[in-house]
């Protein structure tokens, strides 16, 4: 008879095949598993990661406002005629360079060259004119002393008339009286007679000849008190006269000159839309020349990033033409004085119909370094990004 075969029952210090061993550390604690390492080391990479962004943005991020919506801008000028006229020369082309004071164009100067003439020969008989006057007037100063002369000798001759007649009275009556008794001839008596009528013939004449003097002398004076007021107090150049010719005479210098077109800043040649021949008639747009030397931006920026930007902070710029290897340095110059829907065509009417909140943006003004635009030139319209640190010097 065959016996089945025997069950042992395991101890209870064995371990089933089945189970799992999990290891323990020195401190009789299980270990951790690799998730939960890996789920450790990601947090305090994460922890990290964040201390270190913290002490960033408390240190540097905070202080800085930046923005991608910047452009290059100048101040450009157009160039316009100032007096009109045929184009006679173009001499200059666009994105040509040109120099302050350089000829651009040329209008035809013909109709500018005859008032120039005209001008030209008023000014020098009006100068000759007045000189005339200024000698006049000193000959009337001396017409009014001679005249006062004659006056001084007619009265001379008056004393001494008188003085004649005075003598010829005295030898008349003392002959008169001597007549009587025979003791002069009769002939005697009539030549003091004659004598006496001759004195007092010369008296009257010397009487007239005085009041002829004073009359003289007082037309001389009022001649010469009127020629003197025609140049009193001024030379030829001061005289109004002479002024006034001057005066057209440097306006008709100044449309002949203005004949010639000049640049009137250092820059690039742009939009020229001028021809030889052409007709233009005065403020007509014929090119327009940009200061890229003087090249600026202008940031927009939100509303929100402008609580600390001041006049005065350094700006760091980047232009999309050379891209981040070429970095600009700048300054804050001003903030505009409205947004650009504040001066919009058609400005938006927030006050009627639904309404949507829409972060506003004001153009912020920085100047560019000289030497960096120097470096690497700029052109108007170009993209940029602009970095203002807040935490720089400002002027308030």
């Amino acid at each position: 008879m065959t016996l089945p075969p025997l069950k042992v029952r395991p101890m209870a210090s064995d371990t089933p095949p089945s189970a799992s061993v999990t290891p323990l550390n020195a401190r009789g604690k299980s270990a951790p598993s690799l998730r939960q390492r890996l789920f450790t080391g990601l947090g305090a990479v994460v922890g990290v990661g964040a201390l270190v962004f913290g002490g960033w943005w408390l240190l540097v991020g905070s202080h800085h406002v930046s923005t991608d919506d910047a452009y290059v801008g100048a101040d450009i000028a157009l160039i316009t005629p100032q007096t009109a006229g045929a184009v006679q020369k173009v001499l200059v082309a666009d994105t040509q360079a040109v120099k302050a004071g350089d000829v651009v164009a040329v209008l035809d100067p013909t109709d500018a060259a005859y008032p120039l003439a005209q001008a030209r020969a008023d000014y020098a008989r009006v100068v000759r004119r007045v000189r005339g006057e200024i000698a006049t007037t000193d000959a009337a100063g001396a017409t009014v002393a001679a005249r006062d002369a004659d006056l001084a000798r007619a009265r001379a001759q008056t004393v001494s008339a008188d003085s004649d007649l005075a003598r010829a009275k005295l030898e008349y009556d003392r002959r008169d009286k001597l007549a009587a008794s025979g003791a002069v001839s009769g002939e005697e008596l009539t030549n003091a007679r004659t004598t006496l009528r001759n004195a007092e013939a010369n008296l009257s004449a010397g009487k007239a000849a005085e009041a002829l003097a004073e009359a003289n002398l007082k037309v001389a004076r009022a001649q010469s008190e009127a020629q003197a007021a025609l140049t009193a107090g001024a030379g030829v150049d001061d005289n109004p006269d002479v002024k006034y010719a001057k005066a057209n005479l440097d306006a008709a210098q100044m449309n002949y000159d203005r004949c010639i077109l000049r640049a009137p800043v250092d820059g690039i040649v742009a939009k020229r839309n001028v021809q030889v021949g052409q007709r233009v008639a005065i403020g007509t747009p014929l090119m327009s020349i940009v200061p890229i030397d003087q090249a600026f931006v202008d940031a927009n920026f939100k509303e929100v990033q402008l609580k600390k930007v001041r006049v005065g902070q350094s700006v760091e710029v980047e232009a999309d033409l050379y891209g981040g290897g070429v970095k600009y340095h700048g300054t804050v110059v001003g903030v505009g004085g409205g947004t650009g829907s504040a001066f919009a065509v058609i400005p938006a009417q927030n006050a009627t119909g639904n309404w949507i909140k829409v972060v506003q943006r004001l153009p912020v003004r920085i100047r560019l370094d000289p030497k960096d635009l120097a470096a690497h030139p700029l052109r108007v319209g170009l993209s940029v990004k602009a970095d203002i640190d807040t935490a720089s010097g400002s002027a308030r």
